[in-house]
């Protein structure tokens, strides 16, 4: 069954986070990740969130290749890189099809 990890950001210090891109770039691939949308909201429809909020989709084979990344030393390397640079919470979706 696909996996999905959905991210919310709100970037706070740009040069900070961009260390964080840079430590994960291609990363997810070597998990089977594939890339789905990324890009700020554009615009709220229902609800509010804060303003510059981004969302990243990330789509796995399944979940256990989606919590391999996360875990992955390469990945929490990364992560402590970005610490104090925004706020990041991210979401597992498991497809049940």
């Amino acid at each position: 069954m696909a996996a999905y990890i959905v991210a919310t950001v709100r970037v706070t210090d740009a040069e900070k986070f961009a260390a964080y891109g840079k430590g994960i770039a291609g990363l997810s691939e070597q998990f089977g990740g594939e890339s789905i949308a990324k890009g700020p909201v554009a615009e709220w429809l229902e609800g509010e969130g804060p303003a510059g909020e981004r969302v990243v989709v990330s789509r796995y084979p399944d979940a256990d290749a989606a919590r391999a990344y996360i875990a992955s030393a390469q990945y929490q390397a990364a992560a402590a890189l970005r610490a104090g640079a925004g706020e990041v919470v991210m979401r597992l979706l498991v497809d049940p099809a």
